[in-house]
């Protein structure tokens, strides 16, 4: 009787253990995914604020309509993407591209699942006042 009840414990101890190791999986899975739909959330918010950038006028600080004011340095300074602004603790963001057509904005999480950082691109068109999202998932060091 003795044996048995030790090979009860130790299958008891295996099932304990594959279910704490599943348990922290699917905890860094809704992590990861979370924290994608967190700087997807951001990237959404600064592509408004492109749209609001295009349309201001020049004489309130804005591009006006004018595609040569819409560079990645004029984006950048306006949404205030610049040092430590660039970071939130979902992610960090910057203006990738931006000219009279578009504007790219690339948002890189904070979580890692697999040595993989979730990554959102997301283009505004300025012609159509569009607005697109892409999830990627990018090793980002």
């Amino acid at each position: 009787m003795g044996t048995q009840q030790i090979l009860l414990i130790v299958l008891s101890v295996i099932i304990v253990g594959v279910a704490i190791a599943v348990g922290i999986s699917m905890f860094n899975s809704q992590a990861y995914n979370a924290n994608k739909t967190a700087i997807a959330s951001d990237a959404q918010a600064f592509a408004a604020q492109v749209l609001q950038y295009w349309k201001t006028p020049e004489s309130q600080g804005g591009a006006g309509g004018n595609g040569a004011n819409m560079t990645v340095d004029n984006v950048t300074n306006y949404l205030g993407l610049t040092g430590e602004n660039a970071e939130n603790e979902n992610g960090s963001y910057v203006i990738t591209d931006a000219d009279s057509f578009t504007v790219e904005i690339t948002g890189v999480g904070t979580a890692i699942r697999n040595n993989m950082r979730p990554q959102i691109v997301t283009t505004v068109t300025l012609a159509t006042d569009g607005v697109t999202a892409v999830a990627t998932d990018e090793a980002v060091e």
